[in-house]
């Protein structure tokens, strides 16, 4: 497995799929396989390396969500109560109905509270501006900042439909993280410490980088119209006023190996247990009934293509992965749980088979066919290899 996925990285980065990948598989005892490929900046000479750290953008939401379902499990929190009653904003949500003839937002007052299961299976009604236009309508006619800014004026964008009758990607886990914080008295990055990334042994997983961290840290890539690739300066926010939990975190694959290996455990990870076994089944099964994912189309093609991973596929939504319906072309079967990051990470956990495997490249825009394709080819090199 080593050399065939050591040799399709390797390939890929020669193609211009990403200008450096990290990865790795495991499997319930342990790393199956651990590489990389490329360039931590192009052209800088400073190759990609196992423990190269990484802004991981949305594969922070499993990682929120099993730090929510911790508190749901002691009693603090609860996934089908009125979230306003531990974060008081959430019961002013409105919904945004459309805009008036000088193009000021129309808003109603919401109807069904909004709930953890809500926020956590992305059918509360948030959404991403870089998905929805009218999200992103709403945030120029009223100045407010958008979800990146990591101001906490960002969060009180209206729900676009009423919580639990659709399923769009948004904000919701955000919101999830102020619960958390809400509920322990704790600020996300010192719970995750103190009850997840510490207890698993997640090093290298941070909101904030440590020295060492930085000294390992990949740059970010955009594709360019020629299809060539150029390192590109994304600077932080000014004045980040909370951690975000739907995407704020950076660490290696290594460290999200660690993760995954939890999930395929039931909660536990070399004899320590952050999670009941039954909490665990409960976030990998579907919990949003019959609603289906759907298509993200972008409203913002410098940072994201419209995405879709197996499109035409059904695909449900646990709390809080993807769920794979029907068996994928990988060799994936039912059941499969994935998700990815804005710069196009990407990784999936197999409980049938007990592996999964995590998959790091630096790079805009989100949902790249180069980068993608690569990543399912080292998933499908896994299952050929079985």
């Amino acid at each position: 497995m080593k050399d065939t996925i050591d040799a399709l990285l390797q390939a890929g980065v020669e193609r211009s799929a990403a200008a450096g990948v990290s990865a790795v598989v495991v499997d319930r005892d342990g790393v199956l396989y651990e590489g990389a490929a490329g360039e931590r900046v192009i052209g800088s000479g400073v190759p990609m390396e196992p423990d190269t750290v990484g802004a991981i953008f949305s594969m922070t939401k499993a990682i929120t969500s099993a730090a929510a379902m911790q508190l749901v499990e002691q009693g603090k929190l609860t996934l089908d109560g009125p979230a306003s009653e531990i974060c008081p904003a959430l019961g002013d949500a409105t919904v945004l109905e459309g805009f008036d003839e000088g193009g000021q937002p129309i808003t109603r007052p919401v109807s069904t509270p909004i709930t953890l299961r809500h926020l956590l299976t992305h059918t509360s009604g948030f959404v991403y501006d870089l998905w929805n236009t009218d999200n992103g309508r709403w945030h120029e006619a009223t100045g407010t900042p958008t979800i990146l800014s990591l101001e906490k004026a960002s969060l009180a964008s209206p729900l676009m439909f009423e919580p639990g009758t659709r399923w769009q990607y948004g904000i919701g886990i955000d919101w999830a993280g102020q619960l958390v914080e809400a509920a322990s008295g704790l600020t996300l990055g010192e719970f995750f410490a103190q009850h997840l990334t510490g207890p698993l042994g997640m090093t290298d997983t941070a909101f904030t980088h440590s020295e060492s961290m930085l000294a390992r840290a990949s740059g970010i890539h955009a594709r360019l119209p020629d299809g060539s690739l150029a390192s590109v300066d994304i600077p932080p926010p000014a004045n980040p006023e909370f951690e975000m939990g739907g995407g704020g975190l950076h660490g290696t694959m290594g460290d999200y190996g660690r993760f995954i290996r939890m999930i395929l455990n039931d909660g536990e990870l070399d004899g320590v247990r952050v999670l009941q076994p039954e909490t665990v089944q409960q976030m990998c099964t579907n919990q949003m009934g019959d609603l289906r994912v759907e298509m993200l189309p972008t409203a913002s093609p410098a940072f994201t293509l419209d995405a879709e991973f197996f499109p035409g596929e059904p695909k449900s939504w646990g709390l809080s992965f993807q769920i794979n319906e029907e068996p994928g072309f990988t060799g994936r079967p039912a059941g499969t749980l994935m998700w990815a990051g804005l710069a196009n990470s990407f990784y999936w956990i197999d409980r049938e088979n007990g592996i999964g495997g995590a998959y790091l490249s630096q790079m805009i825009p989100f949902a790249d066919p180069g980068t993608v394709d690569l990543f399912f080819e080292m998933e499908s090199a896994v299952y050929a290899s079985r």
